[in-house]
């Protein structure tokens, strides 16, 4: 079954991340993405940009209301996002706990294609 791993926490925090922290935290990242990718097991792995997202809300029949910022009810973040094939779920949570960090949290969830599309694989340059 395929399960999303959505990945949130605080953009502010993470900016403040000393260089051996994020290197460690993305050396799991690696390591996890390298697995499942060997074993045939990654899908699509994003990590969103900070500070860039914009909020359509359904406000009425008239307009909807838009919004700059990551305003969904949550205090933290949506940052990234995994899709894995895992055999159960007990097997997505140990991937998402090897993608821990302070003040991260980690909603996973059984996914469908609704309409896959195409779009070519490319690597951000950030």
């Amino acid at each position: 079954m395929l399960y999303s791993i959505l990945i949130y926490g605080s953009e502010a925090a993470a900016a403040g991340w000393a260089p051996e922290v994020e290197d460690e935290m993305l050396e799991r990242h690696t390591d996890l993405r390298d697995e499942l990718q060997a074993a045939g097991r990654l899908g699509t792995v994003l990590r969103l940009m900070p500070d860039t997202a914009t909020t359509v809300r359904h406000a009425g029949a008239a307009h909807p209301l838009v919004t700059d910022g990551p305003f969904a009810e949550t205090k933290e973040q949506l940052m990234g996002i995994y899709i894995v094939e895992c055999e159960s779920l007990e097997e997505a949570r140990h991937a998402a706990r090897r993608l821990d960090f302070e003040g991260g949290v980690f909603e996973i969830r059984p996914v469908t294609w609704y309409d896959p599309g195409v779009i070519a694989p490319r690597i951000p340059q950030v």
